[in-house]
């Protein structure tokens, strides 16, 4: 049966970022994600998840300037230092949390910046941070994201992020397979995640069109849900949404598919 994390960049804003932890334990999520945790301290978060049993799924690295519109520096020529710095700070933090994964998001394109330089720089910065990762025993993810939410995001694609996967070369490189984006990108949802099963670690969903929370759109969850435990997912899916009114308003799709 999948395991749900509450990802509290996105659900239980009606709190402070600390309190959302009992929130989603309370509503009976398992686990937590969000975007940084890098505006609180690392003790701070840890007593937290102890506090409310749950388990740190997942973070992002470090990912640029996100109030003036990055979207990851990954693939950003001039940027490499910071990258690497960030880097060692993802890993200073999910040591201390527990968390046994962390997200590379690959950026937007930089403007003067070609395609292939955007490619050489990415490769170069997962190859480093995969064997860093893998020293400190946490696996590094990447995810391709829609470029209508957000145009010159540079992976946005299944298979130009696996055949980039190749590139690298790394066995601790895995995908974050986000529904709502490979929905809107390319579809055939069942079968992608089927055929690439061995190389996705974790899953994201919200529903298309709104990204609201399953049941509000097009998606049909249940069977996504029954065909994940079919083909035997193991991880965890994270729920990345935005609830269409309150989020516990929104949690009738989560009883039913615990139920």
């Amino acid at each position: 049966m999948a395991k749900f994390a509450a990802n509290l960049s996105m659900l239980f804003t009606e709190v402070d970022f600390l309190d959302r932890f009992e929130a989603a334990a309370k509503a009976g999520f398992q686990g937590v994600e969000y975007l940084f945790p890098y505006d609180h301290p690392a003790e701070e978060i840890k007593a937290r998840l102890d506090a409310h049993g749950l388990t740190q799924v997942l973070h992002n690295l470090p990912a640029g300037d996100w109030a003036a519109g990055e979207r990851g520096i990954a693939c950003h020529p001039d940027r490499v230092e910071e990258f690497r710095a960030g880097v060692d700070t993802a890993i200073e933090y999910a040591t201390t949390l527990g968390c046994g994964q962390v997200n590379c998001l690959a950026g937007i394109v930089p403007q003067g910046v070609s395609q292939d330089e955007a490619h050489r720089t990415l490769v170069d910065n997962l190859r480093y941070a995969a064997k860093r990762l893998a020293d400190a025993g946490i696996v590094l993810l990447a995810e391709p994201i829609n470029t209508r939410d957000i145009p010159g995001f540079f992976l946005h694609r299944t298979e130009q992020a696996l055949a980039l996967f190749d590139e690298v070369g790394s066995d601790n490189l895995k995908l974050q397979y986000d529904i709502y984006h490979m929905q809107i990108m390319e579809g055939d949802l069942a079968p992608t995640m089927e055929r690439h099963l061995a190389r996705i670690a974790h899953v994201q969903l919200a529903d298309n069109p709104g990204r609201h929370e399953p049941g509000s759109g097009e998606i049909h969850y249940p069977f996504l849900f029954a065909h994940l435990d079919r083909i035997g997912y193991q991880g965890w899916i994270g729920c990345e949404y935005k609830p269409a009114t309150t989020t516990q308003e929104g949690l009738g799709w989560f009883d039913q598919a615990r139920a």
